[in-house]
């Protein structure tokens, strides 16, 4: 039965996006007590499909020092509509001190863990008070 919620995507091993409802996303990302890493997602897209299996990878690397996160974006209209998200994926990065980031598109692992680490505590070059595109739509 494991093996089902698996393949189905209803059971996350730590570390790995959870679902966030529409309803809960304001609260979840308003004042985090780490950072919250946020991915805009439709299950047609093969680029999200990709995004979310590099989450899914890297994810454990950052048990205690970050929340990871998926919505559908389909489902999710007021979330979309705050962010003013226009296309998907879209990792968006929120941090106790209010400042918020993202990145629209695909990109590699290693950019993926680069832009992470850059908004964990202590990070050089933490990104300012408002969401800004860090990538021009590159998918």
């Amino acid at each position: 039965m494991g093996f089902l919620k698996r393949l189905l995507g209803l059971e996350t091993k730590p570390g790995e996006p959870e679902n966030l409802p529409d309803e809960f996303f304001e609260e979840t990302v308003k004042s985090p007590d780490m950072p919250v890493f946020v991915l805009f997602f439709n299950n047609w897209c093969s680029g999200c499909q990709v995004m979310h299996g590099l989450l899914n990878e890297i994810g454990p690397d950052y048990i205690g020092r970050a929340h990871f996160y998926k919505m559908d974006a389909t489902r999710s209209p007021r979330a979309v509509t705050a962010l003013e998200i226009r296309g998907v994926p879209v990792l968006a990065a929120f941090t106790p001190g209010g400042a918020a980031d993202r990145v629209t598109g695909l990109i590699n692992i290693t950019e993926l863990r680069h832009w992470i680490e850059s908004h964990l505590p202590g990070a050089e070059g933490a990104p300012g008070q408002e969401i800004s595109e860090t990538d021009q739509d590159r998918g």
